[in-house]
């Protein structure tokens, strides 16, 4: 039926961890203050309409404290819930992570990676963010540490794109994957499911899309409207455009998605959380992710279906 080496019925981001490195390994979050193209104007102002990096950054993270500072903080804050965690990866979170000249990268990046426990980077950034000279300074780095690019793509429809304001195409996404993997490292990928114009069928459709693309790990979030954004004041001129998924229709839809996505792909996340005092309206009643990934896994095990049980090799990347 499937073969992980477990038994949950999808490819496990903690098992894959826990394969690469024999134990629990827990992601401490660090804001080093980026900014991002589509704020400073070299592609755009005022952001993607949906972006505002309040909803996902922790209280323990300061940009105006070092890099080591808010390490430190971050494996205190997890050291309560996370006892048995000894190893550490850096999360470079906020905004666009290798949005910086490589002479400022390599210091953020090495102070991280000199702290101690510390075993890998993990970059969240956008794929028109870096070039040629960063991956191959990242490709050496994987050499001896654990290095994951993950890239927010958010959507494989150019119009989509467009109508979030992105600021890239989705050709830009799938060339800078495509020479991230064929260099070695580590490489992840962002979607939003929801985003407004787009249908369940289109949306469906991407799994076979994104199954093509050589991507090790994938973070799926159904749109949540955040506060402050210019997206909730899209939802409150006209809330028809939206897509918003009840608890239930989003665990239907994400196990059909699920099951058309190559078992080669691993998930780290099925859905996003946010503050409940940034989001616009509450749509699933302050449900925290533990429990919504506890209501997929049991439902994928109702229906004795799992990742990939409907993917077609054809398809394959």
């Amino acid at each position: 039926m499937y073969s992980w080496g477990h038994n949950r019925r999808f490819n496990s981001y903690t098992e894959y961890i826990r394969s690469i490195f024999g134990g629990r390994v827990q992601k401490v979050v660090v804001d080093a203050g980026f900014t991002c193209p589509n704020r400073d104007g070299t592609k755009g102002t005022g952001g993607c309409t949906y972006c505002n990096n309040d909803a996902f950054n922790p209280s323990y993270c300061n940009p105006i404290e070092p890099v080591h500072t808010q390490i430190a903080k971050g494996i205190d804050f997890h050291s309560v819930r996370y006892r048995r965690a000894k190893k550490f990866l850096v999360y470079f979170q906020p905004y666009s992570n290798t949005y910086a000249p490589l002479s400022r990268l390599k210091v953020l990046y090495e102070e991280a990676l000199a702290y101690p426990d510390v075993v890998g980077l993990v970059l969240g950034t956008r794929p028109d963010c870096v070039d040629e000279e960063k991956l191959h300074y990242l490709a050496k780095i994987s050499e001896s540490h654990f290095v994951q690019v993950e890239y927010g793509v958010e959507s494989c429809s150019d119009k989509t794109l467009q109508r979030i304001n992105r600021g890239h195409d989705f050709e830009t996404s799938q060339q800078v994957i495509q020479r991230t993997h064929e260099l070695g490292i580590h490489t992840g990928a962002h979607f939003i499911f929801g985003l407004p114009g787009e249908n369940l069928d289109e949306m469906i459709a991407e799994a076979n899309i994104i199954s093509r693309m050589p991507i090790d790990t994938v973070k799926f979030h159904q749109l949540q409207v955040v506060r402050g954004t210019r997206m909730e004041l899209e939802y409150m001129a006209d809330p028809s455009q939206f897509h918003q998924f009840s608890l239930e229709e989003y665990i239907d839809f994400i196990i059909r998605f699920l099951e058309r996505l190559s078992p080669d792909i691993v998930v780290e996340r099925f859905a996003g959380e946010v503050p409940p005092q940034l989001l616009h309206h509450l749509s699933w009643d302050l449900i925290r992710y533990d429990e919504v990934l506890k209501r997929i896994e049991k439902e994928l095990e109702r229906r004795e279906t799992y990742q990939g049980s409907r993917f077609k090799t054809q398809d394959s990347r």
